[in-house]
């Protein structure tokens, strides 16, 4: 039965629900508080750089292939992905340098390198994480978990694949050298997770990269999302932009459509929310109306670490450098440092860094002779009580020194475009309780069942999208979210 349907937020978990719904034959509607559609994918136009404000790097691409095989298209006629080699390069404190890609032989050279007797180490890890994927990508991402039935189902997998256990402690299994587990066990980052406190289900990070290897779209992540958006409107979807919803209409168990922040209402038979999952309950929705999902229990809830991001674009090019398009600056504290950011919640006086440097694979991004660069430092959430309208200058000029010092020469003369974002910015802008950049913590109690439901306990067609609902953060999670949506809705009659 056709519906019609009210989405809110235009991140890629919106708008692959969407553009599904829509391609069902759905009546659809995205409302965007912002000037551009994208969520953490805004792209900021500054000088004539183009830089990708969120997400950078693209894993599992057949997922958005499949979206516009949906609708009866192919991707390749909307956005071009061109593999990214090596996936990440990887600095020590020292400055040497480790690859990987998705060539085996290449990364057992590289492990050989750093320690040799690590290469059997690595080979058995990468085994183990072969069913660790099966079980976590393959056949649970894109199922709900409504029902505490779920998750028993499944407890005995979780014991057996030794998901108690965080990713840190389940790499170092196997791999002996200190950096080489540093290597392999970074990835709960990317989806704002501690190695030393995520679940090793995440392990299946880096076996997914392995298998589908590291993507990137021409004319950056925010061509990706115009791709998407162009797909939506050609289904008969409209967005509308500076468009921000302030309240969600609630009676009973039902939801009835949304208010916007002009006064006008917009009525729906269903409602689907990519808002921060406590910006959904807390702000949007009376709190008469919520049993299950009180406020008590988003204060309650663990949230992923935030994050300091510079945009900068300089007047010279930097193919000399040797950097790649992906680079993580490690600090020469790993554990002491996450403490800091997680626990003790503390700013530190080092770092560790993720340099994206995007115009080596496209330099269309960036005006000829120019490049574009964004670096990013994970930083305490806001309720480490850091006040970033003073901390926010000195921070960025510690970064941008430390960057000129070791890896970009002559730096601070050549920056001619520059932007950056702080915790206030995932608060006010992105509506992130507490600013956390990645919403709900990935530790194994917020997981599956105990996260945040893609349909609300508390309104039988409210449904949720995005990083802070199952399965998580990272845009395969998301957008399996739209897919568990999509299913969600049309099982609903």
């Amino acid at each position: 039965m056709k519906k019609k349907i009210v989405v809110i937020g235009s991140g890629f978990g919106g708008l692959g629900a969407a553009c599904r719904l829509a391609a069902r034959g759905h009546d659809v509607e995205i409302f965007e508080k912002r000037d551009k559609p994208g969520g953490r994918g805004y792209v900021y136009e500054i000088n004539g750089f183009k830089f990708d404000g969120g997400p950078t790097v693209i894993t599992a691409p057949f997922m958005f292939d499949d979206i516009f095989n949906a609708a009866g298209k192919r991707r390749e006629d909307y956005i071009e992905f061109v593999p990214v080699n090596p996936f990440y390069r990887i600095y020590d404190h020292e400055k040497r340098s480790f690859d990987y890609n998705n060539d085996p032989e290449f990364i057992y050279e590289q492990i050989r390198q750093r320690n040799p007797v690590d290469v059997e180490g690595y080979k058995r890890f990468i085994e183990t994480t072969r069913p660790i994927f099966q079980k976590g990508f393959v056949e649970l991402a894109s199922k709900p978990f409504l029902h505490v039935t779920d998750m028993l189902k499944i407890a005995p997998d979780l014991i057996r694949l030794q998901s108690y256990k965080s990713v840190y402690r389940y790499v170092s299994q196997f791999v002996k050298d200190d950096f080489l587990r540093r290597v392999f066990s970074f990835h709960p980052l990317l989806v704002g997770g501690n190695p030393f406190d995520t679940t090793s289900i995440y392990a299946m990070i880096h076996y997914l990269e392995r298998e589908w290897g590291v993507w990137f779209a021409m004319g950056g992540t925010g061509a990706l999302v115009n791709a998407l958006v162009r797909l939506f409107e050609e289904l008969g979807g409209k967005i509308h932009l500076n468009a921000e919803v302030v309240e969600i209409l609630a009676e009973g168990r039902r939801v009835h459509g949304v208010r916007l922040a002009d006064g006008s209402l917009h009525r729906a038979d269903a409602v689907v929310s990519n808002s921060e999952v406590a910006n959904t309950y807390m702000q949007l929705i009376p709190s008469k109306y919520r049993r299950r999902n009180s406020d008590m229990r988003y204060r309650h809830t663990k949230y992923s670490m935030s994050l300091f991001v510079i945009y900068f674009g300089t007047r010279k090019r930097y193919l000399d450098s040797g950097l790649a398009h992906h680079n993580i600056i490690l600090s020469e504290r790993y554990k002491e440092l996450l403490d800091d950011i997680f626990n003790r919640k503390i700013l530190s006086e080092d770092f560790s860094l993720y340099l994206h440097m995007p115009t080596i694979t496209d330099p269309s991004l960036a005006p000829e002779g120019c490049e574009a660069f964004y670096v990013l430092s994970p930083v305490p959430h806001l309720g480490s009580g850091i006040d970033w309208t003073q901390t926010a200058r000195p921070y960025r000029d510690r970064i941008i020194k430390f960057l000129e010092d070791n890896y970009l020469p002559e730096l601070s003369a050549n920056i001619i475009a520059e932007h950056y974002i702080d915790p206030l910015h995932f608060q006010t802008t992105l509506s992130s309780y507490m600013g956390a950049a990645f919403s709900v913590q990935p530790i194994l109690t917020q997981s599956a069942w105990f996260r945040p439901h893609n349909r609300s306990e508390d309104f039988d067609n409210l449904y949720l999208v995005g990083a802070g609902t199952h399965p998580g953060a990272g845009l395969p999670g998301v957008l399996s979210s739209s897919i568990i949506v999509e299913n969600l809705i049309e099982a609903s009659g």
